[in-house]
């Protein structure tokens, strides 16, 4: 299973991105997914999550600015953000906690998938 985000790209104070994220490789659910971004020389941090049933949270810094949605069918998340500011200028993973059908047959959990990061850089 792997998370492939993309959408990144240079912009402009004020404009938008749109980051996709599709997950590979078969899988039994899909549980919360979300997004987060790591500032340069900072930690990373939560920027949005949604779970199953689409309830949505954010980070007090995107609120009004990005949107989260997903679509179970192609087993994807994304983060739409308009309003871009110069600090939102990071590195974005995606997210997900997931099922898989074992061996066996039997689900096992795998919870904290990442993707491998798209660079969202905001010019002033």
């Amino acid at each position: 299973v792997q998370l492939q985000a993309s959408g990144g790209g240079l912009v402009q104070a004020g404009g938008s991105l749109r980051l996709s994220c599709v997950i590979s490789g078969t899988i039994f659910s899909l549980n919360n997914m979300g997004w987060y971004r790591q500032p340069p020389g900072k930690q990373r941090e939560l920027v949005a999550t949604i779970t199953n049933g689409g309830s949505t949270d954010y980070a007090d810094s995107v609120k009004g600015r990005f949107t989260i949605s997903r679509d179970n069918a192609k087993k994807a998340v994304y983060l739409q953000m308009n309003s871009l500011k110069p600090e939102d200028t990071s590195v974005y993973y995606c997210n997900a906690d997931l099922t898989y059908l074992g061996p066996l047959g039997t689900v096992i959990a795998a919870k904290d998938n990442w993707g491998q990061g798209t660079q969202v850089t905001v010019s002033s």
